[in-house]
């Protein structure tokens, strides 16, 4: 493998300022009250892994350092607004608490929640786990019928690859059978296997981040666009902060593709720490290098060479949202032309953007749609 800085400027020079989700940022729509942003909550029985979830992938705590963590006792709140489109709450509820207590405010916790996030010990007895997961999501559903309700089947590294399969059916069966027992079979369940200690947790929180963006039918067509017309196999655009993948287009998500993507951006954002301009080298962990400022420039990118023939490129489109694409390397011998494509892409989504700040209706985003598609001047690779 190989990591070129070509000299013509539009290679790895500084992420912009601030990785971390900072009031300093100022950000296309980020000035958002924290009302009016969804709200993922996290639940689950005590030790089951919630926090362990919400410092890994949003405060880039390692997995290792996770083990010494205390049981939450109280509502912890993180506010994410890094972008435009990534922009929501994070509520991890303590497991020992019931919510819909009367002495809670059950209204307001569940009324402005947008997915709603179980998380399941699949090392331990999961029975006590689903009675609970099956009272939360009945009485979560008659508050809000619209909460996406997901289901994290954790803590899978202990298991083998039958198990995870034998496990999640198992879990899925019961799950949906004690709906279907008391007439809520219409309540749609989705289930995950997930664990800290490799990427498949980043992969499941991208799903559930997505369901929240509504401009997510827009960005996999611009996408699907891009790569049909510059050779491009599969393209990811990331949340840089988190390793979320906010959009992909139509063809399937191998993990193995997924995965060195999001080693990609640990390498560019290491790299960028070090040498990018006005960076401060006192800094001693990523999360406080995150905070200082770093120059921004809108061409950075990086090209990364694997042995297999295959280019991984990574293309900044805005201060926080970075486009990572993988190619056979004849398909970038025409590289002007895919930088040109990538150019106009970049360009439909601060359009996106822009009609978002504007808080025009869905409807708009809806009949904008075919009009960054067909405007964007996209050229095709022949």
């Amino acid at each position: 493998m190989s990591f070129d800085d070509d000299s013509g400027g539009a290679f790895v020079g500084s992420f912009p300022k601030g990785f971390g989700y900072g009031p300093d940022d100022e950000v296309v729509g980020a000035n958002a009250s924290s009302e009016d942003k969804p709200r993922i909550l996290l639940m689950g029985l005590r030790r089951s892994g919630k926090s362990s979830i919400q410092k890994v992938v949003f405060h880039k705590v390692s997995p290792n350092e996770t083990l010494f963590l205390e049981s939450s006792n109280k509502i912890v709140k993180d506010d994410v607004s890094n972008s435009s489109f990534v922009q929501f709450q994070i509520w991890d509820l303590p497991g020992h608490i019931d919510f819909f207590d009367p002495t809670f405010d059950s209204e307001n916790i569940f009324g402005g929640c947008g997915a709603l996030i179980f998380v399941i010990d699949a090392q331990d007895d999961y029975m006590e786990a689903l009675s609970r997961l099956h009272s939360t999501v009945s009485r979560a559903y008659k508050i809000n019928t619209n909460i996406k309700f997901e289901v994290f089947i954790h803590k899978v590294d202990g298991l083998s690859d039958d198990h995870k399969i034998e496990t999640q059916r198992d879990i899925h069966q019961r799950a949906c059978d004690d709906l279907a027992d008391t007439g809520l079979e219409k309540i749609h369940l989705s289930f995950h296997l997930t664990s800290i200690y490799d990427h498949s947790i980043f992969e499941a929180f991208s799903k559930v981040v997505q369901k929240l963006i509504p401009q997510l039918p827009i960005l996999e067509n611009l996408l699907n666009i891009l790569i049909s017309n510059s050779g491009i196999e599969k393209a990811f655009l990331f949340d840089v902060v988190s390793k979320i993948y906010i959009a992909t287009d139509s063809s399937p998500v191998d993990m193995q593709c997924y995965e060195l993507c999001c080693d990609m951006i640990d390498v560019v954002i290491d790299v960028s720490c070090i040498y990018g301009e006005s960076v401060r080298l006192s800094s001693v962990t990523r999360e406080s290098r995150s905070k200082d400022d770093g120059a921004f420039d809108n061409q950075s990118a990086s090209i990364i060479k694997l042995n297999t023939n295959t280019i991984l490129y990574l293309r900044e489109v805005n201060r926080y949202l970075a486009l990572v694409c993988i190619l056979r390397e004849d398909s970038f011998k025409k590289q002007g032309l895919i930088d040109y494509n990538v150019h106009c892409f970049r360009n439909a989504i601060q359009e996106v953007f822009s009609i978002k700040k504007n808080n025009l209706p869905a409807s708009t985003l809806n009949s904008t749609n075919s009009e960054l598609i067909h405007s964007n001047g996209i050229v095709e690779q022949k």
